[in-house]
């Protein structure tokens, strides 16, 4: 064995006798000499499977799929396959010669395979659902490969919907639920080759476009808008076609298409758009699409509505005409009412008739709206209303109702009074269509033809006025003013009457008697009507002064308080009265003797709140207060019967009425005096609770007697800005306030506490 190792050999690297190889790869074989001195080696080389010398590659040139090349100092020799290729299967040899005289030689077995291959195999696969489809995984391999299919793991056996096929996996009726990544995996036994191809499959719905509307209406002038949905996956894309030009609407002046939502817009709709749309949803398994009739509406435009004029009695006829897409229906109604007269006969008016004529062609319209019997109520405006789909449109006619002249407005007048043979004027204004002329008689003679120069006519159309100057008592008397127009007249009488000054006053008397003033109650005398009184007088006098001409004086409207101030206490007076007219003053009358009083204390004050209710007739007026912690008390200033009023003083309490009787809680009663002001700001009250209100007037003699009042606080919470806070809480018993929160001050929490106590004596009794 030990002369074996040391005899010269060719050994052959890797050391394997067999190689083997997949197409297409590289590789590397080295001989190298084992011989005690390598310096003797000569001719060393490498033959190939047809015994020819593989030769080394020529310099400068690109290298071969096969060549030699030495190695390790020239030492070794190195067989290099750039790219197996299947006709380069055989057996390779080394060769070599020891000290020229000894043949060494060396072999090697190269076996080339085809390595699994992917044929037609893609990543992603798209198929379409409800179809039958394979996915494919085509592998090429030399040995040939067995393909199996997983799916999460788990194999796929040929059954049911699956059949595995050369070509790929088959699935029948393709549904969304495969969808998936499957694993195509391929083996080689006895190369022990095996790989995996992950292959997506998504499956693909082909757009289906819900039904879009048969017919959509769009109103010239105005925008449009109109959403397409469709289902599909991957999410479809979306056009618009306009049928009669095949145009895409995307490509039209004033139309937008979104093409992710499938939104048309039409900024400004115009007759020309009129047509067929469809649309259209893409995706990559196919497309839908769906039509819809866009139908331009005109909006109606009213073309014809003629103001009428009619005498009365006879029939009217007003005729509206509207021009619009489709053509407008037509009514009418009375300007500034919302009832429209309906089609044919009206039930609220059976003179009324309204009738309608279509041309749906042209798009018109016409109205008739018939009036017989036209009466004078029937004159005004009325209103023509055309309605389509797109929109309304509204115009105002007038029909005239001519009528024989009236003096209805007239009849209620007073006469006409003068005095003195001042002129007085007699207006004559006749209502009539068309404008009736005016003449004046005077005993049933015209007045034109009397030449009276104290009769003097001014006007004689539509209004007229007779001057009358009476130079005596004839003149006193009736005028007939007369209207014509070519549809009748009318007459009316008007009363020239004399004025006169009025009857005396016939009674007076004392009301409100102070130590300074006096108010009467005057009764007025009879009067003429339209001869108002215009005032009253008085004059007074101290009884012991005979002469009523050092007596005062004053006057009165006769809507004012009659009152005379400025007289002196403990002193007799007599007083007369007087009315006036525009005439002039009537004689004194309604004589009155009348005492002062001595000074005294001030009337007591009247408080300006209205009650809101009375309990019993001799309980106190309650009033209420908009807010919950305060109250702004308000009273007229009294009679200070002498002595000029200094103050008031107000005093509140909170309390309750328990068995009829009213009890205040007088430790918590505030008594403050207010210095010649006629209002007081009660503060820092309680929500929902009852205070007695006491006011009196004092001057220097004394007090007035006290005005009483209740007012009761509102629920709620106290305004901050007065410095108090109370809560909500339902009324106490008796009316007492149970809010108040025990965050105040210790003076709210001790009023809160007595409250309580207060209240419980009573309830408990």
């Amino acid at each position: 064995m030990a002369h074996s190792q040391n005899q010269p050999r060719l050994k052959i690297l890797p050391a394997s006798s067999v190689q083997r190889k997949p197409v297409g790869h590289s590789l590397l074989l080295t001989c190298r000499p084992e011989v005690p001195d390598t310096n003797l080696i000569s001719d060393l080389r490498w033959n190939d499977n047809r015994n020819m010398t593989i030769l080394p590659k020529p310099a400068g040139q690109s290298s071969p799929l096969i060549y030699t090349e030495s190695i390790a100092g020239g030492t070794a020799l190195a067989l290099i396959f750039n790219s197996l290729q299947e006709s380069m299967a055989g057996t390779y040899f080394c060769a070599a010669s020891y000290s020229v005289t000894e043949k060494l030689n060396a072999a090697v077995v190269v076996e080339t395979y085809v390595a699994i291959t992917w044929k037609d195999a893609p990543t992603d696969q798209r198929p379409l659902m409800g179809t039958d489809y394979i996915v494919r995984c085509e592998v090429t391999a030399n040995p040939p490969a067995t393909v199996d299919w997983l799916r999460n793991g788990d194999q796929i056996k040929s059954s049911g919907r699956y059949v595995i096929e050369n070509r790929g996996l088959l699935i029948k009726n393709i549904t969304e639920a495969d969808d998936g990544v499957y694993t195509c995996r391929a083996a080689v036994m006895s190369t022990g080759e095996l790989k995996n191809r992950e292959i997506r499959v998504e499956v693909q719905i082909m757009p289906q476009v819900q039904r879009l509307p048969l017919v959509l209406d769009a109103v010239e002038g105005q925008s449009f808008s109109v959403m397409c949905n469709a289902t599909g996956k991957p999410v479809p894309e979306f056009q618009w076609i306009k049928k009669g030009t095949q145009q895409n609407a995307a490509d039209l002046d004033r139309f937008s298409v979104n093409s992710i939502t499938g939104q048309l817009d039409i900024s400004t709709v115009e007759q020309q758009d009129h047509d067929n749309y469809a649309c259209i949803a893409r995706n990559p398994a196919g497309q839908s699409e769906s039509v819809m009739k866009l139908n331009v509406l005109i909006r109606p435009k009213i073309i014809e509505f003629i103001n009428i004029t009619v005498s009365e009695n006879e029939e009217a006829v007003f005729v509206c005409k509207a021009f619009g897409r489709p053509a407008p229906e037509i009514t009418f109604r009375r300007y500034g009412t919302v009832e429209e007269y309906s089609i044919g006969l009206q039930v609220s008016d059976d003179r009324i008739i309204l009738e309608q004529s279509t041309d749906d062609e042209k798009g018109e319209t016409v109205g008739t709206l018939r009036i017989s019997k036209l009466a004078t109520t029937d004159d005004g405006l009325y209103e023509c209303i055309a309605r389509n789909r797109g929109d309304v449109a509204f115009k105002v006619g007038h029909i005239t109702v001519e009528y024989r002249p009236i003096f209805d407005h007239l009849k209620a007048l007073p006469p006409v009074y003068t005095w003195e043979e001042r002129p007085a004027n007699l207006s004559c204004f006749a209502q009539a269509i068309p404008n009736a002329t005016i003449e004046w008689r005077f005993n049933d003679r015209r007045i034109q033809d009397l030449y009276d120069q104290n009769l003097h006519i001014e006007n004689e159309g539509l209004r007229s006025d007779l001057i009358v100057t009476p130079r005596d008592r004839r003149y006193y008397t009736a005028y007939k003013c007369v209207a014509n127009n070519r549809l009748g007249s009318a007459e009316h009488i008007m009363e020239l009457r004399e004025a006169r000054i009025p009857e005396m006053v016939p009674q007076a008397k004392p009301r409100i008697v102070s130590a300074t003033s006096i108010t009467f109650d005057i009764m007025a005398p009879p009067v003429e009507p339209g001869l108002p009184l215009t005032a009253f007088s008085v004059q007074w006098k101290e009884q012991f002064q005979s002469d009523w001409n050092f007596a005062l004086n004053r006057t009165w409207s006769p809507d004012s308080p009659y009152i005379v101030e400025g007289l002196r206490p403990q002193t007799a007076y007599s007083f007369r009265f007087a009315a006036r007219n525009v005439v002039g003053l009537s004689q004194w009358g309604a004589y009155v003797d009348q005492s002062t009083p001595r000074r005294s204390e001030p009337e007591t004050p009247r408080i300006l709140h209205t009650p809101i209710q009375d309990e019993e007739e001799d309980s106190d007026p309650i009033v209420t207060s908009p807010y919950a912690d305060h109250f702004d008390m308000r009273w007229s200033i009294p009679v200070d019967n002498g002595e000029p009023i200094d103050m008031y003083r107000i005093k509140y309490c909170p309390g309750t009425k328990v068995n009829g009787y009213w009890t205040e809680m007088e430790e918590h009663c505030i008594e403050q005096d207010i210095a010649r002001m006629t209002n007081y700001e009660m503060r820092s009250l309680q929500a929902d609770t009852y205070y007695r209100i006491e006011l009196m007037a004092h001057n220097a003699i004394g007090f007035s007697k006290p005005a009483h009042v209740l007012m009761k606080t509102a629920r709620g919470e106290s305004d901050h800005s007065l410095g108090t806070t109370y809560d909500v809480y339902p009324a106490g018993f008796g009316g007492f306030s149970s809010a108040s929160t025990l965050a105040g001050s210790p003076t709210d929490v001790t009023l809160l506490l007595l409250t309580v106590s207060f209240v419980c004596r009573f309830v408990f009794v």
